[in-house]
């Protein structure tokens, strides 16, 4: 019995989130005095400290986008001014011009952005976006060979191109120019291309340094309308476009990006692009539990939970998360296991059938994409769990390579794998028996294609940034890959890194989160990448009630009692049905979300973390040495103490008839019993528990 209990005890699914929790140092001093010379509240202030403002200066420049005088893109970017040339050329002698794109939503908006405004200024415009099954990121020969063929004076590349050196050669041989428009990584030899756009090629401290491929995309199509003077009615349909494509991508929300994406989200709604509305209303009526902007791993649900928040409320202006959980996956799902044909046709058609057609495709696609994302992220864990969790803490990082798995979602678990098991992921599949594709997700300390160039000896084609990257390789060199990227993980992660990493801003009690906090809040808005959602934590709350909806989301109430006062709040846990039941009472990291239901307005919880309070965290981590002392509750008299059990303290408390309860950290079922061979398993969540655990804890801080 007490094998099987002890055994119960120690599976995973007893634990609480093994996280790393980094709370900000608190200034109050200083976030008083500057909230004096900015006029915005004191926690407003100290949010902004925590990203890194310092002046009243830059406090206002970041409350105030609008006010960042901007220099001329003409000035940070070295090859636009050719481009602009080159295009102007051929508008002006009717030179085939095509686009090539990428199938994630960045390409596909940046395709849409381009092909839109060179339409309207008069360009004889086409595009291609390279197969995602059969030929992988990127332009290629294929392509560039069928563009000559069909009279291409001119290639743009959108979103992709700063890696292909060989088929922009073969471009240039076949006498065929070139723009590269990228913001992925630069490669130690960059291609030959007439023309170069690139923000990781210009200075660190300009403000369009943080634009992804649509930002480039917008810039190089507004100049272009500006010195043909032709920007009239073109410039809002480019912004609803450089928006979308911003946010579906995770760009950094500061610089630029956050003064044009601020604008842009006011915009969105009364659009006159056919597609965006058609967006907004199919994926404004489904229920706000999509999982969020792809690669993010998000905890937004899998399946359409019924939800008071369903629609977008607000017609003035949407927020990231709209686009980020709505309307972005809709668009990232095409790209994934569809035909982005399908979006590029969405955002450049100006008819709202067609419009209103290619839409519910989107979301019929995007409703299959969930279940694939589902069963390919449960067969991961099962693999992961039998083949390498006990080798994780040694090896650093994870690489999962199976058969039958769709490389266009395995991205999407790869980011899951990461938040499950805090370590960087390579996720790779078979494309047949001599090659395999993959995605890489990664950790903060953790440089994705850092890692990659380590093992480019080993791969086919690859690319990427610091946090996610793409690649290809030999079967054959798997086991190769694997020993590379371990001895890579060993040289730059420690083993304290090797937990989820959670950023909190400042404690709050339960007390304080009403809607006057959550409306000072929206001035750090539009929240993403580099501008995250504030996180609070409030310490010793009590779990009132608990359950799970949907397919593994926890529902609940916590409570905490202020000044005699008892306070609750409704909070939900998305994807944590690994860790139901929580505690009865745990110290909790969350975020603040509206809630809209019957007209009202209410302010609940998302969490994203939890803990067992910090005094108790304390008790359980004391020296080994037994410690006891006697209480009364409810008029009964008790002993408890903390004990050692094997390499884990418990807690015991006894009764005067000899009956024992003991409740090892973190977990929620105890033991009860006069001796450990009858004791039977109990729920410590449950009233009668948590009640007489709180008394002995008092009982036994008070002695100490």
């Amino acid at each position: 019995m007490l094998d099987r209990a002890v055994s119960e005890l120690s599976k995973p699914h007893r634990r609480l989130p093994d996280q790393r929790w980094q709370i900000y140092p608190q200034k109050p001093e200083f976030a008083q005095q500057l909230a004096l010379l900015t006029n915005i509240s004191p926690i407003v202030s100290q949010l902004l400290i925590n990203r890194g403002m310092e002046t009243p200066e830059q406090v206002q420049a970041f409350l105030n986008p609008e006010s960042l005088v901007l220099p001329s893109p003409l000035e940070d970017f070295p090859d636009l001014a050719i481009s602009l040339e080159l295009l102007q050329n051929a508008i002006a002698s009717q030179t085939k011009i095509a686009i090539c794109g990428d199938y994630d939503a960045d390409g596909m908006t940046s395709t849409a952005l381009l092909l839109r405004s060179l339409r309207t200024l008069g360009a004889q415009v086409d595009y291609a976006i390279p197969s995602r099954m059969h030929e992988g990121y990127g332009i290629n020969k294929r392509i560039v060979e069928e563009f000559h063929n069909e009279g291409v004076g001119l290639i743009l590349t959108v979103d992709n191109g700063i890696s292909a050196f060989e088929p922009v050669a073969r471009a240039r041989e076949l006498g065929v120019a070139v723009i590269i428009t990228d913001h992925h990584d630069i490669p130690q030899k960059l291609p030959p291309a007439n023309a170069i756009l690139n923000p990781k090629l210009i200075a660190e401290s300009s403000p369009y340094r943080g634009v992804a491929g649509v930002g480039v995309a917008y810039i190089l199509a507004v100049s272009l309308a500006q010195q043909l003077g032709e920007t009239k009615g073109l410039i809002q349909p480019m912004l609803a476009l450089f928006t979308l494509g911003t946010i579906a991508d995770l760009a950094p929300l500061t610089g630029v990006n956050r003064r044009w994406v601020k604008r842009g989200l006011q915009h969105l709604p009364k659009s006159h692009l056919p597609g965006i509305q058609a967006l907004i209303q199919v994926g404004g009526v489904q229920a706000r539990g999509d999982e969020g902007a792809g690669e993010q791993g998000s905890r937004r649900a899998e399946e359409k939970i019924p939800n008071p928040k369903s629609k977008i409320q607000n017609p003035k202006s949407l927020k990231p998360e709209d686009i980020g959980f709505r309307l972005g996956p809709r668009i990232n799902a095409i790209g994934r296991i569809g035909n982005p044909q399908t979006v590029i046709e969405l955002l450049i058609t100006d008819d709202m059938g067609v419009a209103l057609e290619r839409a519910m495709q989107c979301e019929q696609v995007n409703a299959s994409r969930q279940e694939m994302c589902q069963q390919i992220e449960q067969e991961a864990i099962a693999y992961v769990e039998t083949e390498f969790v006990a080798s994780l803490q040694q090896d650093r990082v994870l690489i999962v390579v199976q058969p039958n798995w769709h490389h266009g979602v395995i991205g999407i678990v790869a980011s899951r794998l990461v938040e499950r098991y805090g370590v960087p992921v390579f996720i790779g599949t078979y494309e047949d028996e001599g090659h395999i594709r993959g995605s890489a997700r990664s950790i903060p300390e953790f440089h994705v294609f850092e890692a990659l160039e380590y093992c480019h000896d080993l791969l086919g084609k690859f690319g990427g940034h610091k946090a996610a990257g793409g690649f290809s390789l030999p079967a054959e060199n798997l086991q190769m890959l694997r020993s590379r990227l371990i001895e890579f993980a060993n040289q730059c992660l420690e083993p304290q890194h090797l937990k989820p990493l959670l950023k909190i801003d400042a404690e709050v009690n339960l007390n304080h989160l009403n809607q006057q906090l959550y409306q000072q809040l929206n001035a750090l808005h539009p929240c993403g990448m580099d501008n995250p959602d504030p996180v609070f934590w409030t310490p010793n709350v009590q779990v009132v009630e608990q359950k799970i909806v949907g397919k593994g989301h926890i529902k609940l109430t916590v409570a905490q009692t202020v000044d005699n006062q008892e306070y609750k709040i409704k909070a939900i846990a998305w994807r944590w049905g690994d860790y139901f039941r929580l505690p009865p009472r745990v110290d909790i990291a969350y975020k603040l979300r509206e809630n809209y239901f019957n007209g009202n307005t209410t302010i609940e919880l998302e969490l994203i973390g939890v803990r067992l309070p910090i005094q108790l965290q304390q008790f359980f981590a004391s020296s080994p040495s037994p410690s006891s002392t006697t209480f009364e509750y409810n008029q009964r008299q008790y002993t408890c103490g903390f004990y050692k059990n094997g390499i884990e303290a418990e807690l015991r408390i006894k009764n005067t008839e000899g009956k024992v309860l003991a409740i090892q950290p973190g977990h929620i079922i105890g033991l009860l019993g006069t001796n450990r061979q009858n004791a039977k398993e109990v729920d410590i969540s449950e009233p009668q528990y948590d009640s007489i655990i709180q008394a002995a804890f008092q009982a036994l801080s008070v002695n100490r």
